[in-house]
């Protein structure tokens, strides 16, 4: 694949604490152009968002799928409650339609993989007091277009005692086996990389072997028949393509439970739409918090397809506007992108690698420190150099 260097971002900076964050992303970025040889073309727009909506009736303007499929990539601030939520009489729209559009963005470019990486740094905020917890590290993926959230189903009689809701939940094996065996490739990679590091990690086999990587399957199985039988199999088919892989099934409560007892222990997680969401909001507790947590939503299949890199947290309305939100997680969902994009263009690599250092050696020294949105960016500056 020859190398590219011409690079078009649509930046999107949304609702709250997006735009306070989003600026420190692109100050970043501008610093990795001029130091790393990168190339991006940055474009900005005011939409998705609440201010686009009440200006307009919507959150963005009709046709807005197809302006951002002239782009690379697609980097996205926040969504959700403007704030302050010291004006009760804010321009507020219900959950539902202020966060549409991350479903319909999803959806229009059929980003089928949400990953979000949980490896704390030094310096975050740390909840388990277990020593082990500084060993965390692992990657959830979640199925990003079927299952729970496909919107189907109605309610009949709504609000009377006859009220009768239907919610349905849809599973192809299409978007099973490509959700599975994109997470025994990234379990390969991540095995690989370690071997690289000189940190390799061992995972026990059912046969008392040992092998280099691990991916854990989460369902309901118990109780969701149907589809916690396919799940499995189609699991069980896949997994034997990559003999050298670990392999290991846990119910989502179980999941939840084992994260907290013993997180360390899981390597590439991958699970369904809804337990996706639930495991992943977990494990950016336990990589510090949602503000350190990056996230990214993506078709691996098909690189001309944009992804939507994102952090993990949402827009934060008590403080939004006040210059107080924390921009590590923007600056780490900004060094995913380049991480893909580094696929085609070295340079891409090496601006990765720079900004996610920058930001652990500013973590390591100043976490826990209370500074405004602007400092942290400047401190994170200085490092890029």
């Amino acid at each position: 694949m020859s190398d590219k260097k011409q690079w078009r971002i649509a930046v999107l900076p949304g609702d709250g604490i997006g735009p306070e964050v989003m600026a420190q992303a692109c100050r970043a970025l501008d610093a990795l152009e001029k130091s790393c040889g990168l190339t991006v073309e940055r474009v900005e727009y005011d939409w998705p968002s609440h201010a686009y909506h009440e200006r307009h009736g919507r959150s963005a303007p009709e046709g807005y799928l197809d302006t951002l499929a002239g782009f690379d990539a697609i980097l996205l601030g926040a969504l959700g409650d403007p704030g302050p939520t010291s004006n009760p009489g804010r321009y507020l729209l219900s959950d539902a339609d202020s966060l549409a559009p991350l479903l319909e963005i999803r959806k229009g470019f059929d980003q089928w993989a949400c990953e979000r990486p949980c490896r704390p740094l030094p310096g975050a905020p740390r909840y388990l007091s277990d020593s082990r917890a500084e060993d965390i590290d692992m990657l959830v993926i979640r199925e990003n277009s079927e299952g729970e959230y496909v919107g189907q189903g109605g309610r009949l009689a709504a609000g009377t005692s006859r009220e009768i809701v239907t919610q349905t939940s849809v599973f192809t094996r299409t978007g099973t086996e490509r959700i599975f065996r994109h997470a025994f490739l990234q379990a390969q990679r991540r095995a690989r990389l370690r071997r690289e590091a000189g940190q390799p990690r061992s995972f026990r086999k059912a046969d008392g072997s040992e092998a280099p990587a691990q991916v854990c399957l989460v369902t309901k199985r118990n109780a969701l028949k149907f589809w916690g039988e396919m799940y499995t199999e189609v699991f069980e088919q896949i997994a034997a393509d990559y003999p050298e892989v670990a392999v290991h099934h846990e119910l989502v409560d179980a999941a939840c439970m084992k994260f907290v007892t013993s997180p360390w222990a899981f390597d590439v997680v991958v699970a369904s739409n809804l337990h996706g969401d639930i495991l992943t909001d977990l494990a950016a507790v336990l990589n510090g918090g949602m503000g350190v947590a990056p996230s990214c939503n993506l078709n691996p299949a098909d690189r001309r397809k944009p992804p939507m890199f994102e952090p993990t947290h949402g827009s934060a309305p008590d403080i939004a506007g006040q210059n107080l939100a924390g921009p590590t997680a923007m600056l780490l969902t900004t060094a995913m992108m380049l991480d893909w994009m580094a696929v085609e263009d070295p340079a891409a690599g090496d601006a990765a690698r720079r900004l996610r250092d920058a930001v652990a050696a500013d973590l390591a020294e100043q976490g826990g420190q209370r500074r405004t949105t602007a400092d942290t960016g400047d401190a994170v500056l200085a490092r890029l150099g």
